[in-house]
């Protein structure tokens, strides 16, 4: 049977989807694969034998933790050492500031040429941060021993130039992966990077049931809580409050009330912010006591960087106290309940029950809280 000309079109308009599809997601083959050769470029002037040796050491550490999300970039000191986290941090910051700065706040009114000055001042703030954090960890290692072939300001500044350079390209190609590829390319990039060790620690827990170190039975309890946590994950992610909104028509005098809608709300407004934000605050002492190092009164900083490891109580508290407070402090910036309630008032929209204007924000606020 002849097909229509309708039809042929549908399935010629299939075809083309199904070829541009297959396009991006060559495209993010391809950008996550580049990632990953950057990721073993070293920068130049440091012995490997002696840095993977120190990693080695930090095993358990916040290092240690910061070393997963970069690939083992990190430990390797290579060119994508540093990752996206100052662009993240960058983006976070000025997302606050664009909350809380009249000018900022303008400019997110200019629509996509505010967005475009916005997105500038993000990329010039990124270089800042890169540049911060790369001339902290050079001289972090210079302090250790053996660990830099040629310590000194020539190394500082290869470091320097060669970790911002690698984080810009990164934050480039986080861009292309969004624009021609599949998903986010920022969280794509975090996601890989992760990924990456992942082999390495199946074929580890396989090693510890081969020399019987690990049962069976324990090692399918750590699947089992490993499928419960990410199932549990998605569930929070994909979850929404969803609060009934009715909105009502008016003819002459009398108002009709249509159906019901509903205003979605995520569960997890401020989604994995709050934990970047206080990792970087915790391990801003550690920082403190490798630049200080020497400083015979500042001892107890030292103390101080040592009780805030992973697996002690003040860093416990201190690392989930610090969550909390930014759950509700970013959820309250990236969600303007007073905004929403007014257009809700002005589209004749109302929440049953609920006055319109400044009471219907205040419940939204006790819903998203």
């Amino acid at each position: 049977m002849a097909k229509t000309p309708s039809q042929v079109a549908d399935t010629l308009g299939g075809i083309g989807r199904l070829t541009e599809l297959r396009q991006r997601l060559l495209f993010v083959l391809v950008a996550l694969i580049i990632y990953r050769i950057g990721t073993f470029i070293p920068v130049p002037g440091v012995n490997p034998q002696a840095l993977l040796q120190f990693m080695n050491s930090q095993q358990g550490t916040i290092i240690d933790v910061f070393n997963l999300f970069t690939g083992g970039a990190l430990e390797r000191f290579s060119l994508f050492a540093l990752g996206v986290m100052p662009y993240i941090s960058a983006s976070i910051i000025m997302q606050l500031m664009s909350s809380t700065l009249p000018q900022l706040q303008q400019l997110k009114k200019e629509g996509s040429t505010g967005r475009q000055k916005i997105t500038q001042y993000t990329r010039i703030f990124t270089v800042v941060l890169a540049a911060f954090q790369a001339g902290s960890v050079a001289i972090a290692l210079q302090g250790q021993t053996s660990i830099v072939f040629f310590p000194g300001y020539g190394f500082i500044f290869t470091a320097v130039v060669t970790l911002t350079a690698g984080t810009l390209f990164l934050m480039w190609l986080g861009e292309q992966i969004t624009e021609r590829g599949v998903g986010n390319g920022i969280s794509l990039i975090i996601f890989a990077g992760i990924v990456a060790g992942l082999p390495r620690a199946i074929a580890g827990t396989l090693e510890l049931v081969n020399t019987g170190q690990l049962s069976i039975p324990a090692m399918l309890f750590i699947l089992i809580l490993v499928l419960g946590v990410v199932y549990f994950i998605v569930r929070v992610e994909r979850g929404q409050r969803r609060i009934t909104v009715n909105y009502a028509q008016r003819q002459g005098r009398v108002a009709y009330q249509n159906q019901a809608t509903h205003l979605p709300l995520k569960l997890n407004m401020s989604g994995v912010i709050p934990a970047i934000f206080a990792s970087s605050l915790v391990i801003f002492p550690s920082t403190l006591a490798t630049w200080f190092s020497g400083a015979e009164n500042l001892g107890w900083l030292t103390d101080v960087a040592a009780a805030l490891t992973p697996g002690n109580l003040p860093y416990t508290l201190l690392y989930s106290s610090l969550i909390i407070f930014f759950c509700f402090f970013y959820t309250a910036l990236v969600f303007n309940s007073k905004e929403t309630a007014d257009n809700l008032k002005k589209s004749g929209a109302f929440i049953p029950g609920i006055r319109p204007g400044r009471h219907t924000a205040d419940y939204i606020d006790n819903v998203l809280t």
